[in-house]
Formats: C-alpha cells, structure tokens, sequence
C-alpha cells in the first residue's frame, strides 16, 4: 500500500512539473533591433564642439581652408576599399570625405543613412575629371553615368585625422 501511494505521489510530482507556468506568459518575444554600434577609425579626438554638415560651406567661405570637427549624414562611401565617403551639406549638395594618407579606412558596407563625425581640415579643390570617375566607379555607378563625366568641378572637400561611425 505504500508503494502505491509514493507512486501515485511521485505522478503528481512529475505531472506538476511538466504542466506550463501559469504565472509567466508563453509567447515568445523578439528583441526590438538594437542600434548599430558606434565604431571609431583614425586618431581619437573629441566630439565637442561640433559644427553641423550643412554649416561647414558658410564656415568654410572665403579661407583657403578651416580646421573642424564636423557631424553629418552618410549619403554614399566606397564600396571597393571603404576609402571615401559622401557627406550630406546643406542643399543637398555633397563634400567628399578622405582619410589622412590613407591611414585608415572605413567599412566596405551600404553605409547610407548613418550619421557620423570626423575631423580633420575642409578645402575647396578642382577634382578632375578622372578621379570623378573613379570615385563613380567605387560608388558602384553605371558605365554610362561614369561615361557622362566630362568635366572636372570644384568642390568642398574634407580630409579626416579621425571618424566616429555611429
């Protein structure tokens, strides 16, 4: 008789452990999707003060060149190396981002739409119309619209000791 009851005991135990938590919901859930991780590239320095993307033009005009930390959007970067970006100024208009002696590089990845900061020294210089299409061809641009550069143009362009990718 009291091995019937320590089975039917031992039963209970197991049926008890086996039967859901009631206290506790069964659904599964899924992490929201976290940020992308800042990543910093080149020489360290400090974020602050920063100047805005779209005020770099208005900073810069008029000087051979201006020292700055700046803080801007990613509209493309090379997609070869990872050795340029394209930072988003005011008017939609776009200031070529190179790294000091090519001491670093950033990664080869779609990296549109991220925000970044970097500093280093912006100059206004004539870009041929051979390095126009090299850069389209890093970027990933058609034959034809590489093709369609024929002249060189002068633009804002900005030479970074050091990048904080966020």
């Amino acid at each position: 008789m009291k091995k019937v009851f320590l089975l039917i005991g031992l039963a209970a135990v197991a049926s008890a452990c086996n039967r859901p938590d009631t206290t506790t919901s069964t659904t599964e859930t899924t992490n929201p999707p976290t940020a992308e991780p800042t990543q910093a590239f080149g020489a360290a320095f400090s974020e602050a003060p920063v100047v805005p993307a779209a005020r770099l033009q208005e900073m810069a005009a008029g000087k051979d060149s201006v020292q700055a930390t700046v803080e801007g959007e990613i509209i493309a970067s090379c997609q070869a190396k990872g050795c340029w970006m394209d930072v988003k100024l005011a008017e939609n208009s776009i200031m070529k981002v190179t790294f000091r002696d090519y001491g670093f590089f950033m990664p080869v990845e779609d990296l549109k739409g991220r925000k970044v900061v970097f500093t280093g020294i912006a100059k206004r210089e004539v870009i041929s119309v051979d390095d126009q299409r090299h850069y389209a061809k890093d970027a990933g641009k058609s034959e034809t619209e590489i093709a369609s550069i024929t002249s060189p143009k002068e633009e804002l362009r900005f030479v970074a000791d050091g990048v904080i990718l966020k």
